[in-house]
């Protein structure tokens, strides 16, 4: 599965880093929902770096393989419709790093 963002952990739970497709390269946010009051309400918001404006959101979910936790996230735009993709650990033993596996619909 093809990665479309390279990202970094920050201190406050937020990743940030760069989405790249063959047609859209944009700096991207994931920063914590606070604003969370009900259970199927997005754990995160993904944002615009360059404008604020608000891309998509990303759920907390754990692997039925191993019960490990990762983020599935959903992001919208004209220039690129809908995409799903799962944040997970970038190659590499960096644990501050991290990328986004699209998830193509099946």
């Amino acid at each position: 599965m093809p990665t479309i963002a390279n990202l970094h952990v920050k201190a406050d739970g937020s990743f940030e880093g760069t989405l790249a497709t063959l047609n859209v390269t944009a700096p991207i946010a994931i920063v914590p929902n606070g604003r969370k009051i009900k259970e199927n309400e997005p754990d995160y918001r993904i944002l615009s770096r360059k404008n604020g404006f608000e891309l998509g959101a990303g759920w907390k979910r754990f692997s039925q393989s191993n019960g490990a936790e990762y983020v599935s996230v959903t992001m919208s735009a004209p220039e690129f419709g809908t995409i799903y993709g799962n944040v997970a650990n970038a190659p590499g033993d960096d644990p501050m790093k991290k990328v986004i596996i699209w998830n193509p619909p099946a």
